[in-house]
Order: structure tokens, then C-alpha cells, then sequence
């Protein structure tokens, strides 16, 4: 009689342990995580970023690089390359299996070629020499949707950009150094431009808002 009494003690104790971690542990603590990151600068939503009519344009962690028709006014900044799975095309624009990691290193000869492409086809578009062509510009940054260029290649871009908009180039340099954001604890890291930001800046809005 003792003993079935102790075993009906031990399993109703180890019912009553069950019960409250699955309380703590599979309710109060995710809710408590998802209370966090609902209030921590939105960053579980992916920290999204609105035009000027409150629509939805990108995030504040992806790069969005604006695409232009062939021929037509290109009015904006553009992100670094995000690379290519293809051993084909050095810039795959809107593919975003291009964020992936790629197998292609330093001694790669497709990586080469595609840099030498990269820049030549940047050159181009900027009006500039293919040896005025910053590093950042034709090689993906480590996660490969990086929304940062650096200053040198945000300034080889203002000259276009002031034509396309009706702008002045000191205006548009104006906007850049407002959009510019500076080392991380003031030494990690370098400066770097926000090329969404500094997008919006320009009139940047959204194809579309349902």
C-alpha cells in the first residue's frame, strides 16, 4: 500500500513538472522572444523600409538595386554585384539564387572574367576609366545582398545620377554624405553608403502597392 502510494506521489510530481516547463518552455518563453523581436527596431519583420506613400521598397538589410530599361534615363544608385550561379553571366540582376554562396575563388578564371566584365560594363555606364572602378564595385560582398557600396563608387556614380534627376552633382554629393554612415564604434569596419536610403532620397518608390 506505501509503495503504490510513493509511485502515485512520484508520477503525479513528475505530471506536475511536465505541465509547468511545458507552460514556461513552450509558451511563456517564445512568446517572450517573440515579444522582443517584435520591439527591437523591427528587425524580425525584416526591418523593412517604406517610399514616401508608405509602401514597402526593400529592407534596411537587403541591397535593392533598381533596374532600368535599355535605352531609358537610370536615375539611381547601384548596389555591388551580387554575383551569378550561372558560369555564364557576371551580374544575373533580380536572380536570387545569386545570394547564395559560390565555390568561385581568387584563382577562379569565370571569376576573373566576370570582374574584367564587371568593370568594363560599369566603366561604361559611369563614363569613367576601367582603372577608376573601385574593387566593391565588381566583386559581391560575403553574404552577397549587402545594401552598402563605399564612398568611391558612390562618387563615380554622382555624375550620372545628378544628369538623370535635373540635379546639380554637389546636390546629389549633399545626399550621399547624409546617407553615408561611418565606422561601427568609430573603428570597425569603413565608412559605407546606404544605397536604399540614399535611393529614396532620390524619389525612389515602390512598382507597386496593394
Amino acid at each position: 500500500m506505501r509503495f503504490t502510494i510513493g509511485f502515485v506521489k512520484q508520477v503525479w510530481a513528475g505530471l506536475l513538472v511536465l505541465l509547468a516547463l511545458t507552460v514556461i518552455l513552450g509558451v511563456i518563453y517564445p512568446a517572450a522572444v517573440w515579444g522582443v523581436g517584435r520591439i527591437s527596431s523591427g528587425s524580425a519583420e525584416g526591418s523593412p523600409v517604406r517610399d514616401s506613400n508608405g509602401c514597402v521598397v526593400g529592407s534596411r538589410w537587403v541591397g535593392v538595386d533598381p533596374q532600368v530599361e535599355s535605352g531609358a534615363p537610370d536615375p539611381f544608385f547601384h548596389n555591388r554585384v551580387t554575383g551569378s550561379v550561372s558560369d555564364e553571366d557576371p551580374f544575373a540582376p533580380g536572380d536570387p539564387a545569386t545570394a547564395l554562396p559560390t565555390n568561385q575563388g581568387p584563382s577562379s578564371e569565370i571569376l576573373a572574367s566576370f570582374i574584367t566584365e564587371r568593370r568594363t560594363a560599369i566603366a561604361e555606364r559611369e563614363a569613367v576609366r576601367p582603372d577608376q572602378v573601385p574593387v566593391d564595385a565588381v566583386t559581391g560582398s560575403g553574404s552577397g545582398i549587402d545594401p552598402h557600396i563605399s564612398p568611391a563608387y558612390a562618387a563615380i556614380q554622382v555624375p550620372r545620377v545628378a544628369a538623370a534627376n535635373g540635379l546639380g552633382e554637389e546636390r546629389v554629393r549633399q545626399l550621399v554624405d547624409e546617407n553615408t554612415e561611418g565606422r561601427q564604434l568609430g573603428v570597425l569596419g569603413a565608412e559605407r553608403v546606404n544605397v536604399l536610403e540614399l535611393n529614396l532620397a532620390l524619389g525612389l518608390t515602390a512598382p507597386s502597392c496593394g
